[in-house]
Order: structure tokens, then C-alpha cells, then sequence
């Protein structure tokens, strides 16, 4: 998390007056933090500081699809704590974690501004999407917001959405990309690689005698890209070190596996020993997996996976040294 984040798990914990505000705030779920939820962010850290004003997130924990419609919840794109650490790297300084249940439900939506928003985060300008909704049965929109801003002493900014290609920038468009395959657009909606995190487990040892070694991750993300190649960039969440690498999602067929399996081989010599946990970010589909006659055929075609994915690495090193920039 960044030093200068600081976040409150609950109302009871904001314990006395000044410890979350006068803020500049926003609100919303922020699954995956794509391209419009960026926008809103660096609008309020914008604000914050030339309103001298703490940068604050309000958000909920569970999903509150997950309690008033459990069966319609979507599969997250993002944990709470990558969001907050995706946060704070933009400038948020404190974010309030409220517990979404039926007692939040039952709030009018001058009660949630009143109760919340004023009393207890004392904002001094509020900042949301086109679409905003709040308050009992979704009652309140921005209009309404602007209304009771006027009222109760703080500002409204509607921040206008972002499209790609014609398209208003949603989670769930960005879900069905990874879903498909598709992680370079992704990345665009995104505005920075989708990543999987979790521990590394030991494999059935197959791959390192007859093909090639690789690093076996055991993750708990609710969204995977479709089972194929990819080429990524792993992350040591330990020492800090990464390697370009490409990726296999499948069920391992030329060995007649049935569990899915995430399996990476990195294209650079480990200096220190085997990482315990990772991070993998999707940066571009090679190609579907499948079932080659034997190991050997399976292992010449990772070597030509190396090759595409190299040519890939030099490409956008290149690119990026002419335009000045970073990968995302």
C-alpha cells in the first residue's frame, strides 16, 4: 500500500472528527479500476489538492449485487486489497470500506448523503460517473445528489464516461475480453496489464523433464483468460524481480490432464530461488492450446512460443525507447 493511504473498515472506525475529512470523495465499486474509473480518481486528487482537501474513496465490501442479488454477482476482476493498492498509487489518501447489508439497503437517499457523506466523511465535494444510483431501491441519482449537495454544503461533479472505439469502458465488457482471450484490449480498457496473483505449488514435475520447467500458480481470482498461450510478465512478490515469460491455462491434453492448470516458463534465468508467490500480467495471446502427439513435439513448439513472445519483448521495448514511455 502507499504510505499516505489510509483506510477505515467501517464507520466505527472513523472515531472522531477530521480523521477522514474535509474531502474531496468519490463512490463507487471500482471493480478492476479500468480507463473511466481512472479518470474519476485523478479528477479527485485534482480537486483534493487545489481545494486543500484529503483525496478520498468510498466503496462497498461485499459487491452489493452480492447481497441484494446473489445470483447475478459478477465475477470480480480485481480482490478489495488490489483495488486499494491500485488506489493509493494514484494519489487516494484514505478510502472507507463500508460493509454493504440490508441496513445500508434501507437508507433513503438523504439519509445516505446526510448520515454518510456529511456527517461522518464531511465532504466537501462529491465526484461520480453519469450513471450513479444510491439510496434505497437505487432511488437517487445525480440529480438528486446536485440537489442535496446545494443543501447540505458540497459541490457535484459528474465525470463524463470513457469510450473505446464507440464504446462506453465497462467491468463487465473488460470481463468478457478476458474471458475470450482477448488481454490486449483488456489492457487498453484497462489502461495496464490484467494480473493474476497467487502462490506458487508444485506441479506433476512432467514439464521440467520432457518439455520445459515451470512456475505453477495457485490463484484465487474469480476471472482467468480463456485456457491458450500468452505471452506475460511475471513478478516476484517477494524480491521485486521480473522476467519476461509466457504462459499456459489449460488442462495440460498432450498429458491427458483434466485440471486446469496456470503454467509459466520464464524466458530469463531465476537469480535467487523459486519465488513463493507472483504476480502474472497478460500481455498478448499466442495461440489456443492443444494436443500434440508427444512431449517432444509439445516442447518444439514452446521453443517457437519463445521465439514469438521475444519478438514480441524487443517490438514494444523498442517502441516504448521511441516514444519515451513504459509498458503499462
Amino acid at each position: 500500500m502507499e504510505p499516505d493511504l489510509r483506510i477505515f473498515r467501517g464507520l466505527q472506525e472513523l472515531t472522531s472528527p477530521g480523521i477522514f475529512g474535509p474531502c474531496v470523495l468519490t463512490i463507487g465499486n471500482f471493480d478492476g479500476l479500468h480507463a473511466g474509473h481512472r479518470q474519476i480518481l485523478q479528477r479527485v486528487v485534482e480537486r483534493a489538492a487545489r481545494e486543500e482537501c484529503v483525496a478520498a474513496v468510498l466503496t462497498f465490501d461485499p459487491h452489493p449485487t452480492k447481497v441484494v442479488a446473489p445470483d447475478r454477482a459478477p465475477r470480480l476482476l480485481s480482490t478489495m486489497e488490489q483495488r486499494c493498492a491500485l488506489m493509493g498509487g494514484l494519489g487516494i489518501e484514505r478510502i472507507l470500506l463500508l460493509p454493504f447489508d440490508w441496513n445500508i439497503t434501507r437508507l433513503t437517499p438523504e439519509e445516505f448523503v446526510f448520515q454518510i457523506l456529511v456527517e461522518k466523511l464531511q465532504a466537501r465535494a462529491v465526484l461520480v460517473g453519469e450513471g450513479f444510483r444510491f439510496g434505497a431501491k437505487a432511488a437517487g441519482n445525480t440529480v438528486l445528489l446536485a440537489e442535496l449537495g446545494l443543501r447540505y454544503g458540497f459541490t457535484t461533479e459528474i465525470v463524463p464516461a470513457i469510450a473505446f472505439r464507440g464504446k462506453v469502458v465497462s467491468s463487465s465488457d473488460i470481463r468478457r475480453a478476458i474471458a475470450s482471450g482477448e488481454v490486449a484490449r483488456a489492457a487498453r480498457l484497462l489502461k495496464r496489464p490484467y494480473f493474476l496473483e497467487g502462490e506458487i505449488v508444485s506441479g506433476h514435475g512432467i514439464g521440467s523433464k520432457q518439455t520445459v520447467p515451470t512456475l505453477n500458480l495457485k490463484t484465487s481470482a474469480e476471472v482467468l483468460p480463456a485456457n491458450g498461450v500468452y505471452i506475460t510478465r511475471t513478478r516476484d512478490l517477494g524480491s521485486g524481480g521480473r522476467w519476461p515469460s509466457i504462459t499456459n491455462i489449460g488442462i495440460r491434453p498432450t498429458f491427458d490432464g483434466d485440471a486446469l492448470t496456470i503454467e509459466t516458463f520464464l524466458l530469463g534465468a531465476l537469480e535467487r530461488s523459486t519465488p513463493s508467490q507472483i504476480r502474472l500480467e497478460f500481455l498478448h495471446r499466442i495461440r489456443d492450446e492443444r494436443k500434440f502427439d508427444n512431449p517432444e513435439a509439445l516442447k518444439a513448439q514452446i521453443m517457437r512460443d519463445v521465439k514469438t513472445a521475444q519478438k514480441y519483448f524487443r517490438r514494444t521495448a523498442s517502441n516504448d525507447s521511441r516514444l519515451g514511455s513504459k509498458p503499462i
